[in-house]
């Protein structure tokens, strides 16, 4: 098989889009859409986001120590662009694109009310890396469209549409091709 060498470079794709809502001490919102968020540890739970510095919810986060990752869909696809290129020196992006801001369960954060999922998170440590920093966070709640339950109380995203984002483009998720230990699962007898 033949391979092209390219610069060394961020080539883990696909990722997930979200939505990361902040507020400042002083109340002011604003949403940013970052691609660079992540999972790093179970428990506790933490996640993290890595932010440019001079990205106007950065100086945001730092000031609160808070944020709230919502999740992006199909439907939130233009909104979730939209706040990823406009700054909210210039615009209230939660304005801007019809979004609803809900007030926190813990953090003073908002989260945003067409999310089907949003986390509110604590920032533990901030880490300069060169372009970006990223925060290490500790999620302290977790709050989900109702609309996504079942009956017997399992949460599916997928019936959401969630989007992912590769090299400049924003997919849909497409279909699903097993669950966590199917390779190894034991044939069911008839």
């Amino acid at each position: 098989m033949s391979k092209t060498d390219f610069k060394p470079g961020n080539m883990l794709y696909p990722l997930p889009v979200v939505m990361v809502s902040v507020a400042d001490n002083d109340g002011n919102k604003n949403i940013i859409t970052v691609a660079w968020a992540g999972t790093i540890c179970s428990n506790p739970p933490m996640v993290s986001i890595s932010v440019r510095p001079e990205r106007h919810s950065h100086a945001m986060i730092c000031d609160s120590g808070e944020f709230v990752i919502n999740l992006t869909t199909e439907e939130l696809a233009y909104a979730t662009d939209y706040c990823g290129v406009k700054s909210g020196r210039d615009v209230d992006k939660f304005k801007e694109m019809n979004l609803t801001a809900l007030p926190g369960k813990v953090v003073k954060a908002p989260r945003i009310a067409e999310s089907p999922v949003s986390i509110e998170c604590v920032v533990k440590e901030r880490i300069e890396l060169g372009s970006h920093d990223m925060f290490i966070a500790e999620v302290v709640a977790v709050s989900v469209d109702d609309a996504y339950m079942d009956e017997k109380g399992s949460f599916h995203l997928e019936q959401a549409d969630p989007i992912v984002y590769s090299h400049g483009t924003y997919f849909t998720m497409g279909k699903a091709i097993g669950k966590f230990g199917y390779s190894v699962e034991k044939p069911k007898r008839k």
